[in-house]
């Protein structure tokens, strides 16, 4: 593996299909990096081979709509099934970066984000945060205005197919970041 190949994960839930076009736009964003190898897992049905998967990746990113405050039942139930890799310390020194939507404006997201934080804490991985001052349109990027990670809206009436362009374009604009973070420390690891 070259200094500049990066294996990036996007381990995710999506209940109605929103979360998965964020998913994908990361994805993009990601595989826009020179070297940058990515795969979507959905994390309802994790098999070993995708679990070995995470175990391999220089980064992982999580995705789940917010609900109730927080990330859905099935992104918790994987988080729990992550134990046994927190115990072992197997994701210490990834990358780690997240993303959320919700029906509504707030929605609470930023909890959701939060969660994630603390779930790569625990894990010892490095938060890569969103870089993007917020913006003052519907048509610009981090329109909802977060830091910790990607948010995107869409009214819980409205199919994924309805998702903001510029939530849609944040999402890959973290996914890029987090590709390139994961080459810089592949790089500093490889100098040291």
């Amino acid at each position: 593996m070259s200094d500049r190949s990066v294996s990036v994960v996007i381990a995710y839930h999506s209940g109605y299909g929103h979360t998965t076009r964020m998913a994908e736009a990361a994805r993009d964003g990601a595989a826009s990096v020179k070297g940058a190898v990515v795969q979507l897992i959905s994390v309802e049905t994790l098999t070993d081979e995708q679990w070995a998967a995470l175990d391999a990746a220089d980064a992982i990113i999580f995705g789940s709509p917010t609900y109730m405050g927080s990330a859905s039942p099935a992104f918790h139930t994987f988080a729990h099934d992550s134990s046994g890799r927190w115990y072992a310390q197997a994701w210490k020194d990834k990358v780690a970066a997240g993303f959320t939507t919700s029906g509504s404006m707030s929605g609470d997201k930023v909890n959701t984000l939060q969660y994630f934080t603390v779930l790569a804490a625990q894990h010892g991985m490095h938060w890569v945060n969103l870089d993007l001052l917020p913006g003052t349109s519907e048509d610009e990027l981090n329109r909802l205005g977060g830091w910790l990670g990607a948010m995107g809206q869409c009214a819980g009436d409205e199919g994924p197919e309805s998702m903001k362009k510029s939530d849609l374009l944040t999402a890959a604009h973290l996914g890029q970041r987090v590709a390139q973070h994961a080459q810089l420390l592949r790089l500093a690891r490889s100098a040291a």
